[in-house]
């Protein structure tokens, strides 16, 4: 194994460039020690529409089936049909995907049966060892591998989280980059009276348009075009591997994160009723979502609970409390009747829905959920992030602050949360204040603090 596995192996799951950084050889060293570590007699695997796809997953299979595990090859996937898979056929899954990241990428997200996360602390440090041996595990008789098509089954299940008669005919753009989404908004949308027109939807996986990475403003501009020019009633914008959307509404203006959470955590509240296990109620979202999110949560008789970022943990505490729904800033929206998974299909049909009752413009049915002014992401480089979180955490020792994922700062009409990157020099900030001068002043008053470039 001359593969450097400290470099493709995350936080959350395994991800580099292709051949330099994962190959077919660190495939087949993840299939075969997958299946050591589940224990499992079955493992799904799907792939996304890059080039380099394909050898991977016939390496990854090569090495499962040598271990004594069947596995059910489900072709190309978004990567929520994935979990879908694993929760609807309870076994533990591979996807093959670098999600946003540019197409000399490639990497794989793993899942427990139930499409339970595989994290650094949860596995996939054990996987990594046993990648780093060397050693493939030869079963006495070679595993089957059978082709299966789930695309059916998993619009099915997107559907069931909407009501079908609610919906009133809407034009709808969806951009999805040449990523995985041309396969599967389609077949979702497909029957529905919804106009959708589709920007981009060959799969390519070298991307020949424009990154498949929503969360940057320069990637939605062919969406914004095209919703003016129609105009549509809403654009969607969906990552490489389809698991996360954002939304513009009928002006072309971009919904946030927090946003479509607090958007989607209403629609599902406002359907529960009051009477039932306080699970039913709880809503979960991460620490630098808007302050709107537990807000409007608490308003809908709700109760909000704060995370760190990241999947792995949002799913833990969903696991750990029952709550409903899940949301992130970036873009991830996870549904307890998903398997605790994220979807950007499902919350695009939620937010449809609500679009389809209102009978009112997404631009005006945003305005109760838009309370504050963000200062987006900024990431800043220094040489010592600890050491500079605890300069700024000292220099506002009388606030309200915690350190459940760096350093989060209340100061009643504005709030900050600074954390460093798991894997760079970085330190990551998002403020939130009540208007957008406000929330300007305090940006800078963080920056200069923090320093770096």
């Amino acid at each position: 194994m001359t593969a450097d596995l400290d470099a493709i192996f995350k936080a959350y799951d395994i991800r580099g460039v292709y051949p330099d950084q994962i190959d077919e050889s660190v495939a087949t060293g993840v299939g075969n020690a997958f299946v050591g570590f589940t224990g499992s007699a079955r493992v799904l695997v799907g792939c996304d529409a890059r080039p380099s796809s394909l050898p991977l997953v016939a390496a990854f299979i090569e090495g499962a089936t040598l271990a004594g595990a069947d596995v059910v090859n489900l072709g190309l996937a978004s990567t929520d049909l994935m979990y879908f898979a694993s929760g609807h056929l309870d076994a533990p899954a591979a996807m093959f995907t670098a999600s946003h990241n540019p197409a000399e990428y490639n990497g794989i997200k793993l899942c427990r049966a139930g499409a339970a996360p595989v994290g650094v602390e949860t596995g996939l440090a054990q996987i990594k060892a046993a990648v780093a041996a060397g050693l493939l595990e030869r079963a006495e008789e070679s595993g089957q591998v059978e082709q299966r098509d789930l695309l059916p089954a998993f619009v099915a299940h997107v559907r069931s989280f909407i009501d079908l008669n609610a919906l009133r005919p809407l034009t709808v753009v969806a951009d999805t980059a040449n990523g995985i989404g041309g396969l599967v908004v389609p077949a979702a949308f497909d029957g529905l009276p919804f106009d959708l027109t589709m920007l981009f939807a060959e799969l390519d996986g070298t991307f020949p348009n424009h990154p498949a990475d929503p969360i940057q403003p320069e990637n939605l501009k062919d969406l914004q075009r095209v919703v003016l020019d129609l105009d549509a009633d809403v654009g969607l914008a969906f990552d490489g591997d389809a698991d996360r959307v954002f939304l513009v509404d009928d002006r072309a203006m971009p919904l946030s994160g927090s946003l479509t959470t607090a958007m989607v955590a209403s629609s599902i509240l406002r359907r529960v009723p009051l009477d039932v296990p306080a699970a039913d109620r709880t809503v979960v979202h991460n620490v630098i979502c808007s302050k709107a999110v537990p807000e409007i949560v608490r308003e809908l008789n709700g109760t909000p609970i704060r995370t760190r970022v990241g999947h792995s943990f949002i799913k833990q505490v969903m696991a750990e409390t029952g709550a409903i729904f899940g949301g992130e800033h970036s873009g991830h929206y996870y549904f307890r009747d998903n398997y605790r998974a994220d979807s950007g299909l499902i919350a695009a049909l939620v937010v449809l829905e609500e679009l389809s009752r209102a009978d009112t413009p997404l631009s005006e049915l945003r305005i109760p959920f838009e309370r504050y002014a963000a200062s987006g992401e900024i990431n800043r480089r220094v040489d010592d992030p600890a050491a500079v979180v605890d300069e700024v955490a000292a220099k506002f020792s009388g606030a309200d602050q915690d350190r459940l994922d760096g350093l989060t700062v209340d100061l009643g009409d504005w709030w900050f949360n600074l954390r460093p990157s798991n894997t760079e020099p970085l330190l990551r900030l998002n403020l939130e204040a009540a208007d957008a001068a406000a929330c300007d002043a305090h940006t800078a008053e963080i920056l200069d603090l923090v320093g770096g470039a």
